[in-house]
């Protein structure tokens, strides 16, 4: 177990709805001797500050994970990093194809330069369901990060720094997720949805935040941790939201799923199964991050997680408690 009250934590991207969250639990909960919050918009760190977000042990940096010096300087007496930083819009991703490369990719190759060259012990990056059979370039650039993160651990050589990712669904009423789209749309009387049979897993901000703090605590290096999650019908969530509304099918967009995999029949073989969790490990090659083997059961090799065949699954009143801290009962 990780004393945290003598650690230094940064997180990058520290402003967005998984940076506020994660800050807010640190310091209200596990107490470290710094918190570092790394970002490039000093707007958004100003409104941080009104809302709040003001402590002794706190500390706002200006900067770019595409600026691998300031990164540097930032880490310098850093414990631990937490990755959040990324471009997520998958419609702006495609748009601007080089940038989400830019930020996604080449920004977690710098974070993890930066790691090894200031001995942070421990980095864990946030992935997504989307990086499982990528089909749109954000998928693409987080697969990648991945894959950067886990091999990454060959670098460290007698070194302590460890690298981590964690991978989970559709967080509940983040930045540019579908919900706040759905209660502005509600205002209309019409919500529009692209395929009726679409599906999705699904977390909550503050579930998905103390799912890292624990794998920041257990991690090994090398791992892709993924927790037991419920899926639900987006078109449950559009009914939930709005039950008067009229639904309109508009059709699929381009890079998106009807699903979504959280594991992928390939990676099967070396994935170690737990109560609430999965640890897809490292490939045989690394000298760490295999320690899982004696801690759960290994699954079939034909096994996949995916959104539609879930065993768990959250019905139109388990998704409106869900949303209920997003809404506002006059807007009905």
């Amino acid at each position: 177990m990780v004393d945290w009250k003598d650690k230094v934590i940064l997180v990058t991207g520290g402003t967005g709805s998984f940076g506020r969250k994660f800050i807010e639990i640190m310091l209200n909960e596990f107490h470290p001797a710094k918190l570092i919050v790394y970002s490039r918009d000093e707007q958004k760190q100003h409104e941080m500050r009104q809302m709040g977000f003001q402590h002794e042990n706190l500390r706002y940096f200006i900067g770019d994970i595409r600026d691998l010096e300031r990164l540097r300087r930032a880490f310098q007496g850093v414990d631990f990093v937490v990755h959040a930083a990324a471009l997520k819009q998958v419609p702006a991703c495609e748009y601007n194809p080089m940038e989400a490369v830019k930020t996604n990719i080449l920004g977690s190759s710098n974070v993890i330069d930066a790691a090894l060259d200031a001995n942070v012990k421990r980095v864990i990056a946030l992935s997504t369901d989307k990086a499982v059979n990528p089909i749109n370039l954000y998928g693409a650039t987080k697969l990648a990060a991945e894959k950067l993160f886990v091999q990454s651990n060959a670098y460290a050589g007698g070194r302590e720094t460890r690298y981590a990712c964690v991978r989970y669904g559709n967080v509940v009423g983040s930045r540019g997720s579908v919900v706040p789209v759905f209660l502005r749309q509600r205002k209309t009387g019409k919500i529009t949805i692209t395929d009726e049979r679409m599906t999705r897993f699904w977390i909550s901000l503050e579930q998905g935040v103390r799912f890292v703090i624990r794998c920041l605590e257990e991690m090994y290096g090398g791992e892709v941790f993924v927790p037991k999650i419920p899926s639900m019908k987006v078109i449950d969530l559009a009914r939930a939201v709005a039950p008067e509304a009229e639904i309109e099918i508009i059709g699929i967009r381009p890079g998106e799923k009807l699903h979504e995999v959280l594991i992928s029949e390939d990676e099967a073989r070396t994935v170690i199964e737990l109560d609430d969790m999965y640890v897809v490990q490292p490939a045989a090659a690394l000298w760490f991050g295999r320690e899982w083997e004696s801690k759960g059961e290994p699954i079939d090799d034909d096994f996949r997680y995916v959104s539609n065949t879930n065993s768990d699954w959250l019905n139109v009143d388990d998704i409106q408690k869900f949303i209920a801290p997003f809404e506002n009962p006059t807007e009905r």
